[in-house]
């Protein structure tokens, strides 16, 4: 373990925003955490769990109260923990910050699910290049404590390590997979659309953007096409894709990926914000409900 942890974020050259790598695994250093970081949580905390009731699906909800994650101070991985691994075999560990793809692959492969140690400050409360502790620990977290979707992240996992034996396009694609699901994906339930991508659960803006603006597709999930379809990390989503169950996930990650990558290898990327004749495209309706316009 690193015992002075380092904040790693991005850094800015005259070529733009340049990504930093880490491999480090620390302890959460809780005790250093000053007023600030923690009135910097609550604020986020309070702010989000307001604006996501009838936005976020129940599951997330109910899972985030399960595991007494609260908004007045920065919670601990090591109390988090004790409800994780007793729910679902998973553990929280503490990252400095983005981590190469193999190594990230490799913790969710094991049931370890990486946290950035280091949140925001005030001033950049918003937006971020990179994730930090209020991203990764309110976003991702809570439905670790759901068995089905956490089976889900361990076989993305896993397939992420066999997938770097397919070459650089293979992880492209299934990193296309991770971002339309687990980062910006909503969920079609008895009650309408609704979020549970730790990208949106975790942003104000994209949490209203992406069930009230007209302007974004919300398509129905298909595997195949979610890794081909491009997406941009600067700007809110021109496409969500739509699970009907967090089983619908598991199911799609169990097969065999090789014969998928050796079908898309012919097959051309395709802009995010495009629709396919094919896709089943869901759009706001009437009231406070959501319709389902079927096939296009």
């Amino acid at each position: 373990m690193n015992a002075q942890p380092r904040r790693v974020e991005h850094l800015q050259t005259d070529k733009g925003s340049v990504p930093v790598y880490t491999t480090a695994v620390i302890e959460q250093p809780w005790s250093t955490y000053s007023a600030t970081d923690h009135a910097v949580w609550t604020q986020l905390f309070r702010r989000q769990r307001e604006l996501l009731v009838g936005r976020a699906d129940e599951e997330f909800l109910r899972t985030q109260d399960a595991m007494g994650m609260g908004e007045d101070r920065i919670p601990k991985f090591d109390e988090l923990n004790r409800m994780l691994r007793a729910r679902t075999g998973w553990e929280l560990i503490g990252v400095e910050g983005l981590l190469p793809e193999l190594t990230f692959f490799e913790h969710l492969a094991n049931k370890r699910f990486p946290v950035t140690w280091w949140i925001r400050t005030p001033e950049r409360l918003d937006y971020l290049s990179e994730p930090d502790l209020f991203h990764d620990l309110f976003g991702h977290v809570p439905l670790l404590m759901n068995p089905v979707f956490a089976d889900y992240m361990q076989a993305y996992g896993q397939g992420g390590v066999r997938a770097h034996g397919f070459g650089p396009e293979a992880l492209a694609q299934l990193t296309r997979l991770y971002w339309y699901t687990v980062e910006f994906g909503l969920i079609n339930t008895a009650a309408g659309l609704r979020i549970y991508g730790a990208g949106i659960l975790s942003s104000k803006g994209e949490s209203i953007h992406c069930l009230d603006s007209p302007a974004p597709n919300r398509i129905g999930f298909d595997l195949e096409r979610i890794m081909r379809t491009r997406y941009r990390i600067d700007t809110y989503q021109k496409t969500y894709f739509v699970i009907d169950s967090y089983q619908q996930l598991m199911d799609a990650t169990r097969p065999d990926f090789a014969p998928i990558y050796a079908r898309l290898t012919n097959e051309p990327t395709l802009p995010a914000g495009e629709v396919l004749a094919t896709d089943r495209v869901f759009s706001r309706g009437s009231g406070e409900g959501w319709s389902n316009d079927g096939d296009v």
